[in-house]
């Protein structure tokens, strides 16, 4: 019988072999997760993997995998045919870090094929949060807590205080899957943090659910950690001036490990960030060691790199930042019109959101001056407080934050979302919350225009993008997006203002957080057709970009001191370019108009050649940043030719009408075109896919711009689309009011259609 046994035993994995293809995807995925969590594999490791998916021979490939992924296995659990668990040590080295998290791997052998929670529990971390955040010290008041029910078939005597040291999760979100695949072999990861330094002791056991405990305590594992002591790191943060401020830093150790730990942060550093945002004099704690410590403010600022050594009690990280642009000092204001607290990234539970005093220090780290903190659907009910219809008491001149609200969620949504900046009331007639808005966009911008506010359509192109690359095309879209859906629309109507006159129901387009294609060609055929919507930039922090505040941007020309109305009112009027900060189109200029003022209208009295110029700068860095360019869709990255240079164009109803190159060297230069004007006609100039400015509208002999008849074609049969798409988005009482608003647009492109002498 035992040799029986033994035989079966030895015989087990040739007769049921783990499948190479599954056990190699899953080991990609944890790759993939290390790091999201800042917690990398080695590079040898992630070679090792990327050989293993060469192999022909499944066997030759689960060995690579194994040899990569266990040396960083903490525990091995091994689930019988019984699903019973056991658990032993694995190869790593238990090593944590005072007030800080690590991550390990956990090897599962899973002969039951199981396809439960695989659960970590323990004496020693008695506490966990509600939604899995982590606890420190100063966190009691702020979270939920539940106690964990320590194994009722393995009693052991409560832990006092002293005991209670030690955090940990597994993490069971994407790339991952919460619960076991049912392969033979998998891996996992558990987060572990300590509360202490030096040695500490845990017995830390394993289950798939009740019952699933092997018998003889063998789930148990008892561990000693050495815990590596954090040491106290000032911050000395000098602008370009030598005056104390605030920078954005990524500190990696020689592993490549990001400090502190991703995984479970607290605001105001974000779990979806490896970098935070430190001021002048602030501390941050890390264990004594090697760092790598990258460090910037924005992109006005030149990015740079030091080694920093942590030893002993006192280590000051002293940086000096170098600008290599500042708008600023010519009256041009950087903003960010639209930025979440709550909601995609950003945990809705154990808080809701973050707070206020969190996101003015994300603007401040990346020298954005204007943030507009708008309220959507996740959290509504506890961001509200937040508004106050004026700038935030967390406002640090120049740097000011408002709470408005972004139209997400609830009300006309389905039709398009909206960004409303500059709100006197946060939330209409009937009710305190989201469940009462308007249905129809254009009633939405009644009530928001009625008090003043400033208002266009969020991440434009969804829902809109054609299929073609040109800029422009004449391909309908299909308008089953939530962007500039029902702009189409709205753009044709006046509503009132808060002095009774008739004003646009929509005053500008969003761009530079969607395909620049389906943005300039919606906004494009609008202008062509005589409409005067403006174009601003936005990021949508941190729901379509979460990597940083102000990644898509508004550069707004005031006269005198920033304040937010006035910032608001320059995006009304157009005195303004958009940009993603690497590139700069300032002092736009056709004939004697500069943009954005006297409704940047040039009157000509008949056809004639004008003078378009800007000052104009742009920065890249000498290596092509590939991620970017797969990341972000507006960026300087896809303009670069030739090494360094990028194109300046000069656009005229739509089309390019010349062009120069210039070096990205940051040095600022005039770039300007002599341009022929035939008609009424709107002129702008850009360097694609970076900045953008706003038109100056050229009006020749009196007449309205009238630029094109396969623009107004496009735009009349828009309205349709949009109506099959949209109709059954508004409510019943609604529904009569869309149908005037629709075929007022119809009326509205047709007339255009027939003024129009130009295909």
């Amino acid at each position: 019988m035992l040799l029986f046994a033994i035989s079966t035993l030895l015989h087990t994995p040739q007769q049921n072999p783990i499948p190479a293809q599954p056990l190699l995807a899953q080991a990609r995925r944890i790759s993939e997760a290390l790091d999201y969590l800042g917690n990398p594999l080695p590079a040898a490791a992630k070679r090792q993997l990327d050989l293993a998916a060469t192999q022909t021979v499944d066997a030759k490939a689960i060995q690579l995998v194994e040899s990569a992924l266990d040396p960083h296995v903490l525990f091995e659990v091994d689930i019988n045919p019984e699903s019973r668990v056991k658990v032993k040590l694995g190869a790593a080295k238990p090593i944590l870090v005072e007030s800080g998290w690590r991550q390990y791997l956990v090897k599962v052998k899973n002969e039951a094929g199981v396809t439960a929670e695989l659960a970590a529990i323990s004496p020693n971390a008695q506490t966990v949060f509600e939604a899995g955040y982590p606890k420190t010290a100063s966190d009691d008041a702020l979270r939920p807590r539940m106690q964990i029910n320590i194994n009722d078939r393995n009693p052991r005597p409560k832990p006092n205080v002293r005991d209670r040291w030690l955090d940990m999760m597994m993490f069971n979100k994407q790339p991952l899957t919460q619960k076991l695949s049912g392969l033979g072999v998998e891996y996992r990861i558990i987060q572990l943090y300590s509360r202490d330094a030096g040695q500490r002791e845990a017995r830390i056991s394993f289950n798939v659910g009740q019952g699933s405990q092997d018998l003889g305590f063998r789930n148990d594992c008892d561990i000693l950690f050495r815990v590596a002591p954090a040491r106290n790191v000032k911050f000395k943060v000098l602008d370009e001036n030598g005056k104390p401020t605030t920078a954005m830093f990524t500190i990696r150790d020689s592993q490549g490990r990001v400090y502190p730990s991703q995984a479970k942060r607290l605001a105001p550093d974000f779990p979806f960030h490896p970098q935070i945002y430190r001021a002048d004099g602030e501390i941050l704690k890390l264990p004594e060691g090697a760092y790598h410590v990258d460090y910037t403010r924005g992109p006005e600022y030149v990015q740079k790199s030091l080694d920093l050594n942590v030893k002993g009690s006192a280590t000051t990280l002293s940086v000096r930042l170098a600008r290599w642009i500042d708008p600023s000092l010519t009256g041009w204001w950087s903003g960010d019109h639209h930025i979440h607290a709550a909601g995609c990234a950003h945990y809705d539970n154990p808080t809701e959101g973050v707070l206020a005093t969190d996101m003015a220090r994300h603007c401040r780290g990346e020298d954005l001056k204007v943030g507009c903190n708008l309220t959507w659907g996740p959290c509504f009910d506890y961001q509200k407080q937040f508004f106050t219809g004026s700038i935030s008491p967390e406002s640090r001149y120049p740097y000011l934050l408002r709470y408005d609200v972004e139209v997400s969620g609830f009300g006309s949504h389905q039709s398009g979302h909206l960004c409303l900046l500059r709100l006197k009331n946060q939330i209409p007639p009937g009710g305190d919350s989201w469940k009462h808005w308007p249905t129809l966009g254009l009633n939405t911008l009644k009530w928001a225009k009625k008090q003043g506010a400033v208002c266009g359509p969020a991440h434009s192109g969804n829902g809109i993008m054609p299929p073609e690359a040109a800029i422009p095309t004449y391909t309908i879209p299909p308008y089953n997006g939530i962007g500039a859906n029902e702009y189409i629309v709205d753009v044709t109507h006046l509503v009132e203002g808060p002095d009774g006159s008739m004003v646009p129901a929509v005053d500008f387009i969003s761009t530079e957080d969607t395909q620049p294609v389906a943005e300039l060609n919606m906004w494009y055929h609008t202008l062509n057709c005589g409409y005067r919507t403006r174009a601003s930039g936005e990021t949508d922090f941190p729901c379509i970009f979460g990597e940083r505040v102000g990644i898509g941007r508004s550069y707004v020309k005031l006269d005198g001191k920033l304040d937010f109305d006035s910032w608001c009112e320059g995006i009304r009027n157009g005195r303004c370019y958009v940009s993603d900060g690497m590139s700069h189109l300032m002092d736009f200029k056709v004939g004697e108009r500069n943009v954005g003022e006297q409704g940047s209208e040039l009157n000509l009295a008949a056809p004639r050649i004008v003078h378009v110029s800007a000052m104009v700068a742009a920065r890249l860095p000498a290596t092509p940043d590939i991620a970017a360019m797969r990341r972000f869709p507006w960026t300087l990255e896809h303009a670069r030719k030739n090494g360094n240079e990028v194109p300046v164009e000069v656009i005229v109803n739509g089309k390019q009408a010349g062009f120069k190159w210039i070096k990205a060297d940051g040095a600022l230069q005039e770039v300007s075109f002599d341009v022929p004007i035939e008609r009424s006609s709107w002129v702008a100039m850009r360097i694609l896919p970076s900045s953008h400015t706003n038109p100056v509208f050229v009006v020749v002999g009196g007449k309205p711009i009238r630029a094109s008849k396969k623009s107004a074609e496009w735009c009349l049969k828009g309205v349709d689309v949009c109506w099959q798409q949209k109709q059954r988005t508004y409510a019943a009482a609604e529904q009569s009011d869309a149908r005037s608003a629709y075929e007022h647009a119809r009326e509205a492109y047709r007339k255009i259609l027939s003024e129009c002498e130009v295909e």
